[in-house]
């Protein structure tokens, strides 16, 4: 893991990592189980991937700091420690007012000036680097999913896996534009080439969703270590295993099984009513 720090009862950058939060859903409890696992994979030098898990904050997170640059792992890790910050300066100082989607919205903000800056006037020899980033906040009830780049979240319930963020990237450019046939994207041969990052320029346009959560739904994030590998029907199949920490190693063994290409990083988090 390329940056690895912990606070006690805050958060652990740490290949495996476990923890509970819970918050209380109108007259409804909702405990919220995670577990989060990162692997280099087999075929790059170093980690670039980082994740976070806040159960202080409920903020999750999954960055992958952009391949064949310098300074790719630096980027992923400010980028979750800058989104863990705001998200939790704005609950502090904007508590009569919050807004998930202002807290959310000035975290990429913040990250990508910050980013841009140590890249083009700390360090300029890192310029170029970035990241992308998806972040998953649960407060009062609802799931904020906000997304840079290609790192991906989805939704599984009742047997059934949805993708709920868009891919920023110049494959699914090309597939919403109707310029590839489903028989064509495994011959595109840009696939790894993303339209939004996080640093790379001083500010990140991000797309944030909005769900409500429900008791005995789980969700993932990863980064494309992972679903760029892996089938959506396998992908469903491995991460409906119960137990999650055998559901992230499971996912991480079947991408090296495929290849392993890239770095691998998967979040789970289970919803139980109470």
């Amino acid at each position: 893991m390329p940056f690895m720090k912990a606070r006690p009862g805050r958060y652990l950058y740490f290949p495996l990592f476990y923890c509970q939060a819970s918050s209380k859903i109108d007259r409804m409890e909702i405990t919220l189980t995670s577990f989060g696992q990162t692997d280099v994979g087999l075929k790059r030098p170093k980690n670039e991937d980082s994740f976070l898990i806040d159960d202080a904050i409920h903020l999750f997170l999954v960055a992958d700091g952009m391949g064949g640059h310098k300074g790719g792992d630096l980027a992923s890790s400010m980028a979750v420690e800058i989104m863990r910050k705001s998200v939790a300066h704005h609950l502090l100082k904007h508590a009569n007012s919050f807004s998930a989607r202002e807290a959310i919205t000035d975290g990429y903000l913040q990250a990508s000036q910050q980013i841009y800056h140590k890249s083009h006037v700390d360090q300029p020899e890192l310029q170029g680097m970035g990241t992308t980033l998806v972040a998953s906040f649960f407060y009062q009830g609802t799931l904020f999913v906000g997304n840079v780049g290609d790192s991906r979240a989805y939704l599984i319930r009742e047997g059934k896996m949805w993708q709920l963020t868009e891919d920023h990237s110049l494959l699914n450019e090309h597939i919403r534009a109707g310029f590839l046939r489903d028989s064509e994207v495994s011959q595109f041969q840009a696939k790894n080439v993303i339209t939004r990052s996080v640093g790379f320029e001083r500010e990140a346009l991000c797309d944030i969703i909005e769900r409500r959560v429900q008791p005995g739904d789980r969700y993932m994030m990863c980064s494309d270590g992972l679903c760029g590998l892996v089938k959506p029907d396998r992908l469903l199949q491995l991460c409906s295993v119960p137990n999650m920490a055998d559901a992230a190693q499971q996912c991480i063994d079947e991408a090296k099984k495929n290849g392993g290409d890239d770095n691998i990083t998967v979040v789970l988090f289970d919803a139980q009513g109470r």
